[in-house]
């Protein structure tokens, strides 16, 4: 099955290859990015609330608060294989510069996004500065590189990742 977050429905789903759809999980706020630890416990990306949750199938605990780090709503993770997941964010109240008509000049004063890094023990650290709305991260195979879709930035920026978890070596 697929496993997806539904935001307007506030819920975890799964649809399968039927395309018969179920509700795994509902949640008090707009679930985003869904990851597993190593052990098979879910991550969910909360948005507005700007934590991570985890699932381990019967209880829904918070895993992690990420307000220090996201300036607004959080969107998109990856989990690696030992089980740090990286959260990005909008950075900027997006339906307000929307609203405004000016985005234009909001996302001239927009100065980019952070990535949060959260170890398995639910430490939170900042994995990178400056991205515009990181989204769409991904891990390549040998677990070296993550790749971030920088949605406002219209481009993919990739890093290193050491050993320790820390994103290296910015580039485009």
């Amino acid at each position: 099955a697929l496993w997806f977050s539904d935001f307007y429905d506030r819920a975890v789903k799964t649809v399968d290859l039927h395309g018969t759809v179920a509700t795994k999980l509902v949640i008090d706020d707009q679930p985003s990015g869904l990851g597993w630890l190593p052990d098979g416990t879910m991550l969910i990306v909360s948005m507005t609330s700007r934590r991570l949750l985890r699932f381990d199938g019967e209880a829904l605990v918070v895993h992690a608060e990420l307000g220090d780090i996201a300036t607004f709503h959080c969107n998109d993770m990856v989990v690696d294989a030992v089980g740090r997941a990286y959260v990005g964010n909008f950075g900027f109240d997006l339906d307000a510069a929307v609203a405004s008509g000016d985005f234009a000049g909001a996302l001239a004063a927009y100065e980019g996004a952070a990535i949060a890094r959260v170890d398995p023990d639910g430490s939170v650290h900042t994995a990178a500065t400056g991205l515009r709305f990181p989204n769409g991260s991904v891990i390549t195979p040998d677990g070296r590189t993550m790749i971030v879709a920088e949605s406002l930035g219209r481009r993919l920026t990739a890093f290193d990742i050491g050993d320790d978890g820390e994103l290296e070596n910015q580039r485009v």
